[in-house]
C-alpha cells in the first residue's frame, strides 16, 4: 500500500473559546491535488496550517508521509516535537501564502537562494544554480536580479512559487495563492501550478478558483464551520453536489 502524503485525522483547533475545526478527517496520495473550498472563516487556512504545524492541533493526528507533525506519540500521548525538529520536517513541505512575503532587499535569486542557504547550509554556487532553475521553471529566467518592487504582483507570487520549490518538497500547499493578485495576473499563476500538479507534485490548494479546481483537482473539498460538508470529484461535487449547503454556496460562486 502506497503511504498518503496528507493523513489528517479528527483535526481539532481552537483559538480561545471559538472552535475552528471540528473533527477534519482528510486523505491525499501522492501525485495528488486536493482543492478546498469554503466561504470566509470556515476554517481552510487553519487547516492548511495545521498540516505544517504553524498551528498546533488541539486534537487529533496530523500525518505527512507517514509521520507525525509536531509530535511524537508515546503511550498514546502527543508530545511536541521541539522547534529545531519541526523544522527538520518543515522542509519537505512548502508553502506559498496569499502575501508573497518576498524579502523587498533581496532580488528574485536572492529570494529563491535563501532558504536552501540559510537551512540546508548549502553552498551558494549550487543553491544559485537551483534558483536560476527554479526561476526558468516558473518562467522567470529574466528576472534573476529584479528587486520584488520591479515585479507584478503575479510575477511576485511566482518567485514565491520558485522559493518554496527550492527546497524540492514532497507536498505543496497553497493558501490562496492567487486571492491578492489583479484578475488579469491570476492567469500566469495558475498556469505555474497547472504545471506542478502535471509533474506529479503533491498538492493542497485552498481556493476560489472554481474552474482551476475543476481541472486540475483529484479531490474537491467543501469546508463550512470547521468541517468537511462534502467531497468528492471535483466536477461532480460543482456540477450535482449532494449537500445543501454545498449547494447554497455553490449557487453564489459559480
Amino acid at each position: 500500500m502506497t503511504t498518503p502524503m496528507v493523513e489528517a485525522t479528527d483535526i481539532h483547533k481552537s483559538f480561545g473559546r471559538v472552535e475552528v475545526l471540528r473533527g477534519i478527517d482528510l486523505t491525499v496520495m501522492p501525485g495528488e491535488v486536493a482543492c478546498v473550498i469554503g466561504p470566509s472563516g470556515s476554517g481552510k487556512s487553519t487547516f492548511l496550517r495545521c498540516i505544517n504545524h504553524l498551528e498546533h492541533i488541539d486534537a487529533g493526528r496530523m500525518r505527512v508521509n507517514g509521520d507525525l507533525v509536531g509530535y511524537r506519540e508515546a503511550g498514546g500521548k502527543l508530545h511536541e516535537l521541539r522547534e529545531s525538529e519541526v523544522a527538520r520536517q518543515r522542509r519537505d513541505i512548502g508553502m506559498v501564502f496569499q502575501r508573497f512575503n518576498l524579502f523587498p532587499h533581496m532580488t528574485a535569486a536572492q529570494n529563491v537562494m535563501e532558504a536552501p542557504c540559510t537551512v540546508r547550509r548549502e553552498s551558494r554556487g549550487p543553491a544559485r544554480e537551483r534558483a536560476c532553475a527554479m526561476l526558468e521553471r516558473v518562467g522567470l529566467a529574466d528576472k534573476y536580479d529584479v528587486h520584488p518592487a520591479q515585479l507584478s504582483g503575479g510575477q511576485q507570487q511566482r518567485v514565491a512559487i520558485a522559493r518554496a520549490l527550492a527546497m524540492e518538497p514532497r507536498l505543496m500547499l497553497f493558501d490562496e495563492p492567487t486571492s491578492a493578485l489583479d484578475p488579469e495576473l491570476v492567469g500566469e499563476v495558475l498556469d505555474v501550478m497547472r504545471g506542478l500538479a502535471a509533474d506529479g507534485m503533491t498538492m493542497v490548494v485552498v481556493t476560489h478558483e472554481m474552474g482551476f479546481a475543476r481541472e486540475v483537482g483529484d479531490t474537491l473539498v467543501f469546508m463550512d464551520e470547521g468541517r468537511i460538508v462534502e467531497a468528492g470529484d471535483p466536477k461532480q461535487v460543482l456540477t450535482d453536489p449532494q449537500h445543501e449547503r454545498t449547494k447554497a454556496f455553490l449557487s453564489k460562486v459559480l
